[in-house]
């Protein structure tokens, strides 16, 4: 049987069962007709309308992302250009910086979904089947989530049972033999309970020479009330990808495009990884009365990742292609990788008067455990030094690849190692009014955390134990109905996983942050500007290069300016515009954590673009009746650092989409999307000259939609 004919008979034998929330008439350009079950709110975020929040924050909703065309979290983060694309290894994980700086380059970038983390598993890059909208959450947010990223945290809202009968199919075709279906229903089954069934099944090519992928999953859900006052959701997470490990294409000499985007430089014989995620989350909410109410949630989520890949040896000493030009010297490695994530937090909300002022409060506490279980085996070639055979080496000649030369090594063991990292924190957050038109923000909350480290290959345990006070303060002014200028002060810290030259855990990664903004609505559309600056330290480098240990005694500064708009310019037009300009840049003088060498103060951080800008434009109407959407997008990413201890940068680039959405009937929606509609040639991230991950060229994607 063909591929494609496998993949149209995948699709519609699991359509029925793999159930995305498309609750939404992609046509249409207005939200579903549905019922959310209660008015559910966000944890660790309480009650504030936007103009009285002292932070920069995005949400993008669930007609801006169908707009976009996304169906990933990478695609969904385009949209805000204060975030950037990172090392996402091999096409298996999501990895962004947000405001310029990345979290731990070794695991996924930590997101949240409903207030839980959820991104630290190896789990695969995360679909938006299931996602309601996409939150940025710019700035230190640590007084409140706790353990996080310094240059801010996105967060995910999940689509949720509703107590209206509604439900889409969705069945799309595009460019590489790219096959999805999705499905979304949703109804009561009582005057009590709800369910939603959520889910996707998709089989797609690449412009990748030999490079195909497979994924399905489902996120079902149940909501109940429970009385007058009380209510309670229940999500399941599940899903399957098989990913081929892909580093992408490589520079000679630091001259990008000498072999062509589509050249796979790995093995086909190593078959795909397989990635799979189990969660579930339960949250329950009581209103004690109109001012106050409380939350209780718990998540446990299992996540793993098992396959083989072959890949580009970066040391200098053993890559013959630094010798000849031509032929790339490669390792080969297995990874068995594990991770399990629970959380149990409980939340108090609330609004009282006191001395004549409003005082708006959220307490509580949290607790989480995160076990990182890896294995990792390797096979090397020997320094050329040693004159390695072409066996050896794995060689490939990039202009000429023939797949498949050598028997492959069996890889060796490197890695086996658990990490366990337990937290508990109490946090407190009051907004006081101080007059009509002044507000103070006072939020603190402290953790205490333990990191264990065992190191199965030689049996030796480190454990460390740190405590952290991160405060923030906040201040917004009032200065009309539609304007309000704030500033914040905040501070955060993230653990950092492995051990130093003692076996001993390291000192927690900690910046400080300091944002100040305006707010505004103005003729249908809402918008900030803000500037920030941020400061880092305790960054993981290398403090002997002579037997590569590692010390947590990196600094790194970033300072900018983001303007973020979105609204109706006219009747039927609607605008989302991002706009970003990150200076990013080493602080001091330290030896880069992966190579060793010397990195000086004032180095460009690896992959961070000065500017950034993410547009798009969509008109509304009717034709004969019928409603007609016509819309466009243009994304800008500026040059970048495409190597943390070279010159080498990936050169910018704009790229612009485009679709249009017909109703052929009141409740059947064709779509047509055209990606990189010009064409260009262009990439998107690295982590060295050797590892370049290229942009995806000209494609275009048809899409039919049935609601019922």
């Amino acid at each position: 049987m063909k591929r494609s004919q496998r993949a149209a008979l995948m699709l519609c034998t699991a359509a029925p069962f793999a159930l995305p929330a498309l609750a939404q008439q992609a046509g249409s350009g207005a939200q579903a007709d549905a019922v959310t079950i209660t008015g559910t709110r966000q944890a660790y975020q309480g009650d504030f309308k936007r103009l009285e929040t002292p932070q920069a924050d995005q949400a993008i909703d669930a007609e801006t992302l169908r707009a976009s065309g996304a169906i990933d979290l990478t695609q969904a983060l385009d949209l805000s250009a204060s975030v950037a694309r990172q090392n996402n290894f091999g096409g298996l994980w999501n990895a962004f910086s947000l405001r310029g700086f990345v979290g731990d380059e070794n695991l996924p970038s930590n997101y949240l979904v409903n207030g839980f983390n959820a991104g630290r598993g190896f789990g695969g890059p995360r679909d938006l089947s299931g996602i309601e909208s996409v939150e940025v959450l710019k700035g230190p947010r640590a007084a409140l989530f706790g353990r996080g990223e310094p240059g801010g945290t996105v967060n995910l809202v999940t689509k949720r049972p509703t107590f209206k009968t509604a439900g889409e199919f969705r069945l799309s075709a595009g460019s590489f033999e790219t096959y999805r279906a999705d499905a979304d229903w949703t109804a009561p089954l009582s005057d009590a309970v709800a369910v939603r069934l959520v889910g996707f099944a998709e089989e797609a090519g690449s412009f990748r020479d030999t490079v195909e992928t497979r994924k399905y999953g489902a996120s079902p859900s149940l909501a109940w009330r429970i009385g007058p006052q009380s209510r309670l959701v229940y999500e399941l997470e599940f899903s399957h990808q098989e990913i081929p490990f892909d580093r992408g294409v490589l520079a000679i000499n630091g001259e990008l495009g000498l072999i062509p985007p589509s050249r796979f430089l790995g093995e086909p014989g190593d078959g795909p990884l397989k990635a799979d995620v189990q969660g579930h989350q339960f949250e329950i909410q009581h209103d004690f009365n109109k001012d106050w109410s409380a939350l209780l949630g718990f998540t446990t989520r299992k996540t793993s990742l098992e396959g083989f890949s072959t890949e580009a040896e970066l040391a200098a000493n053993r890559q013959q292609l630094l010798v000849d030009g031509r032929t790339l010297t490669r390792q080969r490695r297995f990874r068995d990788y594990d991770a399990r994530y629970q959380v149990l937090r409980g939340e108090i909300a609330g609004r009282f008067q006191l001395a004549g002022l409003q005082h708006r409060v959220i307490f509580g506490v949290d607790a989480d455990r995160f076990e990182n279980d890896q294995v990792f085996l390797r096979a090397r070639a020997p320094t050329l030094a040693s004159n390695p055979t072409p066996a050896q080496q794995q060689a490939i000649d990039i202009f000429n690849p023939a797949y498949g030369s050598y028997v492959l090594p069996t890889p060796t063991p490197l890695t086996n190692s658990v990490e366990t990292q337990k937290s508990v924190g109490v946090f407190a957050q009051d907004q006081i009014n101080l007059s009509e038109r002044l507000q103070l923000r006072l939020g603190v909350r402290f953790d205490d955390y333990e990191q264990t480290l065992e190191n199965r290959a030689n049996n030796t345990v480190a454990t460390q134990e740190e405590s952290r006070v991160s405060p923030q303060l906040g201040i917004v002014f009032q200065a009309g109905a539609a304007l309000s200028l704030y500033a914040t002060y905040g501070e955060n810290f993230r653990p950092l996983s492995g051990a130093d030259a003692q076996g001993n855990g390291f000192e927690p990664n900690q910046s400080t942050s300091v944002e100040a903004g305006a707010k505004f609505s103005l003729a249908g559309i809402d918008g900030t500007v803000a500037v920030f600056q941020v400061r880092q330290k305790n960054i993981l480098v290398v403090d002997d290069p002579s037997a590569f240990t590692l010390a947590a005694i990196g600094q790194a500064r970033s300072q900018g300016l983001e303007i973020d708009l979105h609204g109706e310019i006219t009747e039927g037009l609607s605008l989302w515009a991002s706009y970003a300009y990150v200076d990013a840049k080493t602080s001091n003088t330290f030896n880069d954590a992966n190579f060793g060498v010397p990195v000086p103060a004032g180095t460009q951080l690896l992959n961070v673009p000065r500017h950034s800008l993410s547009l798009q434009l969509v008109k509304s109407m009717a034709v004969d009746g019928r409603s007609l959407q016509l819309g466009g997008g243009l994304l800008h990413v500026g040059e970048r650092s495409g190597e943390f201890t070279t010159n080498f940068k990936l050169p910018a680039y704009t790229v612009a989409r485009a679709f249009a959405a017909y109703a052929l009937t009141k409740s059947t929606t064709l779509r047509l999307d055209v990606d990189n509609l010009f064409d260009e040639t262009y990439y998107t991230n690295s982590f060295s000259a050797l590892w370049v991950q290229p942009g995806t060229p000209r494609s275009a994607r048809v899409s039919v939609a049935f609601k019922f």
